[in-house]
């Protein structure tokens, strides 16, 4: 499921944001940052606007300063949405973008971090981006996951899973309300595997990349999340 949510508050997108590089990876264009000598590497996976939004890029240099290889690719082919432009409208623009060719995008992407001699890979996804590492999620090829305010997950999606898996959802959010979130909830604790379940209160879909770093409430509920995120991390890749 999807919706105008998964659009809102779009930020003003910086190729030169961040304190890493951009750089061929696999077949894609990506943003790295943290040292390529870990021992554990992550994928971030973003929302519709892509790898170049400020704040998501903040949040990659924080996870590589927690230890890890950090990989953001552009599994938007340098097209993310854009609600101002009238000749790609959200639903041609989900249609040539689909979180189907994500997923395929990744298997490369995987590939090539695993070659820089990594002993555990982690993916965190954003609203489409959460789609995608489900998918990865459900094909065991990544060790844990992360989904953050996630978009197009269904039921189905989640009984899946099989590895360590959290999921942080939004308390106002039609795209994954906290009637879904807990759904998913049940089926995780019904399965042999770690899981973590947590609805952040006052909080809306995209809280965690698309805030508003002058509010200093909406910045401490998104470094909340991320460090929930960096917890999953430090315990489940070593």
């Amino acid at each position: 499921m999807s919706g105008p949510e998964c659009c809102s508050n779009p930020p003003t997108l910086n190729p030169s944001a961040g304190a890493g590089h951009v750089d061929k990876f696999g077949a894609l264009n990506a943003y790295i940052t943290g040292s390529p000598n870990s021992n554990s590497a992550v994928l971030l996976v973003s929302d519709v606007f892509g790898y170049e939004a400020p704040n998501f890029r903040k949040l990659a240099d924080k996870v590589a300063a927690a230890g890890y290889y950090v990989v953001v690719p552009d599994f938007l082919n340098g097209e993310p949405f854009n609600p101002e432009n009238p000749n790609k409208p959200w639903p041609i623009w989900i249609k040539d973008h689909g979180t189907d060719k994500g997923f395929e995008d990744a298997k490369p992407i995987l590939e090539a971090i695993k070659s820089k001699g990594v002993s555990s890979i982690g993916a965190a996804g954003f609203c489409w981006g959460a789609k995608v590492v489900t998918e990865l999620a459900k094909s065991g090829l990544v060790q844990a996951a992360v989904l953050l305010h996630p978009s197009f997950i269904s039921v189905d999606d989640i009984k899946g899973v099989d590895i360590p898996i959290s999921i942080l959802g939004a308390e106002i959010d039609r795209v994954s309300p906290p009637e879904l979130v807990k759904q998913f909830e049940e089926i995780l604790s019904a399965k042999p595997v770690a899981s973590f379940v947590k609805i952040f209160p006052k909080t809306s879909h995209g809280w965690t990349v698309r805030y508003n770093p002058e509010d200093a409430e909406a910045v401490k509920a998104a470094d909340e999340a991320h460090q929930d995120l960096l917890d999953w991390f430090a315990k489940h890749l070593k």
